[in-house]
């Protein structure tokens, strides 16, 4: 398998845009950009980056924690800036629940280490989530190689076409229906 094709595959998920965050061995806090996030578990609440096994951030996770910043749209200078394209204006950072945290993100998910596993090139790292923070922002998107941006709602498409739009299909959305086991038969 060539490993461009593979990559190219892979670029067709749309993901989000998250910067990890912890501190590094002198306490100052430390961040990289990451678009290998999932949501493990609500039962107990685990999170999920990947990071590449060469990023300085996986030195810096070994057993300590960590926040997850899933960048807002208007946040695509901060992704940059933690995937080694410095900007001119550094982020602005906040104390988190259990590491320093970006400001102006869509969410701030604060974890614990929980276990760290090999993938190969990359470390699985999953955290147990201690602390989430919604401040209801947009999230800034990544697709094809390229970054990108939520489109507007459409509201009342999704169901154009569809034989089962509660508006426009079979029934109307006042429909009432006698259970089965209630039924009469004819």
């Amino acid at each position: 398998m060539e490993p461009r094709e593979l990559r190219d595959a892979f670029g067709q998920f749309a993901t989000g845009v998250t910067v990890v965050t912890c501190t590094n061995e002198e306490g100052e806090p430390h961040g990289a950009t990451v678009n290998a996030f999932t949501a493990v578990s609500l039962d107990p609440p685990l999170a999920q980056v990947t990071l590449g096994r060469t990023s300085r951030a996986c030195q810096f996770l070994d057993g300590r924690p960590f926040a997850i910043n899933v960048l807002a749209a208007d946040q695509l200078d901060v992704a940059w800036h933690f995937a080694g394209r410095p900007a001119a204006e550094t982020p602005a950072w906040a104390v988190g629940h259990t590491a320093p945290v970006l400001e102006g993100t869509a969410a701030t998910i604060s974890c614990r280490p929980w276990r760290t596993y090999d993938g190969g090139d990359h470390l699985i790292v999953i955290g147990e989530v201690e602390e989430v923070r919604i401040p209801g922002r947009d999230p800034l998107l990544f697709h094809g190689g390229v970054f990108r941006h939520l489109s507007p709602l459409e509201i009342g498409v999704a169901w154009n076409g569809s034989i089962d739009n509660p508006d426009h299909g079979w029934f109307d959305a006042t429909a009432q229906f006698t259970p089965l086991g209630n039924a009469t038969r004819v």
